[in-house]
Order: structure tokens, then sequence, then C-alpha cells
């Protein structure tokens, strides 16, 4: 199905669901993933972002070793952006890693360090690509499915349901 997954992550809750849906589905098909946060810049565009470098570095590498933990392969990078930038931003990294989906977060939230999975960035990033763009389980119906076990698994679960 997927050969290389882009994953647009941020540091919300939604972004943590994301991490886990692209990792399963990423083990369920083979695929590698590569794992992209677009950090925002805040003042006209220009200096200070949202988050320091070694945040990023941190989110990024964090990311990158959970999915390697699980057996996908992964790679990561980081590229700042103005809010309204970050679309391009995740297409243009998707084509140079020829990735064969997006992968992005759902939430309700548009304030704050939510933002990268806002609407209008879905959106927007939807019309910018061919590419499918999956919009990962907004994290209140991850934690609301049944059966026991880890996250991951209850994920995968999830997956079978919509892949068969």
């Amino acid at each position: 199905m997927f050969d290389r997954i882009l994953l647009a992550l941020d540091d919300s809750p939604a972004g943590e669901v994301a991490l886990v849906f692209a990792g399963a589905l990423a083990h369920r098909t083979g695929a590698s993933v590569h794992v992209l946060h677009v950090n925002e810049r805040i003042v006209a565009g220009n200096g200070a972002t949202l988050r320091t470098r070694d945040e990023v570095s941190d989110l990024v590498t964090n990311a990158v070793r959970q999915l390697a933990e699980a057996g996908v392969r992964a790679s990561g990078s980081a590229c700042a952006s103005t809010y309204r930038g970050v679309p391009a931003r995740i297409v243009a990294k998707a084509a140079d890693h020829a990735a064969d989906a997006i992968v992005l977060g759902s939430t309700r939230t548009t304030r704050g360090w939510g933002r990268l999975f806002a609407a209008q960035v879905r959106e927007r990033t939807t019309r910018l690509t061919s590419l499918p763009v999956l919009t990962a389980p907004s994290p209140l119906r991850v934690t609301a499915l049944p059966g026991t076990g880890s996250w991951e698994s209850r994920v995968d679960q999830a997956l079978d349901s919509l892949l068969h």
C-alpha cells in the first residue's frame, strides 16, 4: 500500500496519536516513515520560533527512536516556517522524500501548540498535494477504543477495521 510515509508531527496529544498511527500503518505495510516537524516562526515570519532548537531536536529524535523501537525504518528532520507556510513545507518535504502518503494528527483546538493539526493546515496541505493525506484518529477516539492492551495494539485493531 505505502512504501514511504511522511509524518508531520508536533508535540500535542494529536501528535502523539499521529505518531502511533503512522507507526502502526508503517509496520502493517512495511513502509518507512520520515518524521517532519515544522517549527513555526512567531515574529512576522522572521526570528523567534515557537520551540527552541533543542526542543525540536528532542521531539524529532524521540519520535524516530519510538518508531525504530517498534521495528519501523525511520528518519527525521525539521524546518522553520510562518504559520501560513506550514502546508507548503510539509508538501515539499513529502516530495523530497518521495513519500506515498502524508500523516497528520487530528485535533479540535486551533490555539497554541496544536495549530499544526488545525483544520486550515490539514485542508491547505490536502489542496497542495496529490498524495493521500491521512488524518490520524482524534485523541478522544483512540482513548475510547474498546478492548484491552497497549495503545499500539488498539490502534492496530482500528487499522484492521479501516483497511479490511
